[in-house]
């Protein structure tokens, strides 16, 4: 059964892993299709961070667009797709990097991960996208 709006903004908004897909601008090859952290507040635009010169910022800057799924298996298996295009790429803020990791990750985690796993990361910056078009579902018995 599709999500109502409110459903799957709600499901997008709650911090799940989203695969990433992205046209990888080459005939013999599919989309490009990556895991992500990301952002997003119903009604808002979704967002994540990603270094400056990686192939995935290099081709959703080529794309203009690109589209991110989400999904669950318990208590009932729900997904929610959304698809939109770019509306900018910027320079992240040290803000953005610290709300990101501190909605993935516990407090001790996330202070691991600020001291040793940031510091081997290159210039980045944060993509935005407006969501155009959704697809969502749960696939079981209501809640």
């Amino acid at each position: 059964m599709p999500l109502s709006t409110e459903e799957r903004q709600s499901f997008l908004a709650e911090p799940h892993i989203g695969a990433l897909s992205v046209e990888s601008g080459e005939a013999d090859r599919g989309p490009l299709t990556v895991p992500v952290w990301y952002g997003y507040e119903p009604g808002g635009e979704l967002w994540f961070t990603t270094e400056r010169d990686s192939r995935k910022a290099r081709l959703i800057a080529a794309a203009g667009r690109f589209s991110l799924m989400v999904d669950r298996l318990t208590p009932t298996v729900r997904y929610v797709s959304v698809e939109g295009e770019v509306i900018s790429i910027e320079p992240a803020t040290d803000e953005e990097k610290r709300a990101m990791v501190d909605r993935y990750l516990p407090p001790e985690a996330a202070q691991a991960y600020r001291a040793n796993v940031e510091p081997t990361f290159g210039p980045q910056v944060t993509i935005r996208l407006r969501p155009r078009r959704w697809l969502s579902a749960d696939m079981g018995p209501g809640e």
